[in-house]
């Protein structure tokens, strides 16, 4: 497959390099490795969010932001396996959909939460909750470029 012909997924490929480094910084964050890298104030407040005391940044024994760091990783691997074995290649548009609609759902999970049960936003999450749109939109426009150019 060409360049022209994948565009999106090496997008998507791209854009899980940042949403790596925002993960783990994350989990360094909440883990309490990194310590007053949020100022909290009415609207943001990560500590609040993903800080290590912070309620909802674990679902049970597990960071979110760990989860966060598995799933781009599993993004981009998808994204690099994609030239190295016919089987992910096949079935492309279908995984990068799965895995980038599966975030995506993660992530808008984790948004209701800041913003209806927290009550604060953390500018990290929200600014990986962007990288997930992109990349999910990209993935339907790959699975409909696909699909057209199987028909």
């Amino acid at each position: 497959m060409t360049l022209a012909d994948n565009w999106q997924i090496r997008l998507i490929q791209l854009l899980a390099v940042p949403g790596l480094l925002l993960a783990y910084f994350l989990y360094l964050f909440h883990e309490g490795v990194l310590v007053g890298v949020c100022e909290a104030n009415s609207f943001w407040d990560c500590g609040q969010v993903s800080g290590p005391d912070a309620p909802y940044a674990s679902i049970g024994p597990v960071s979110v932001a760990l989860l966060g760091l598995v799933g781009y990783a599993a993004i981009f691997l998808a994204a690099w396996l994609q030239d190295w074995v016919a089987l992910v290649d096949a079935y492309m548009p279908e995984l990068m959909l799965g895995l980038t609609g599966t975030a995506l759902l993660f992530s808008l999970g984790l948004t209701a939460l800041e913003a209806f049960v927290i009550g604060a936003y953390c500018e990290y999450c929200v600014a990986s909750a962007v990288i997930v749109l992109l990349m999910f939109i990209l993935s339907i426009s790959y699975l409909r470029r696909s699909a057209a150019g199987d028909g």
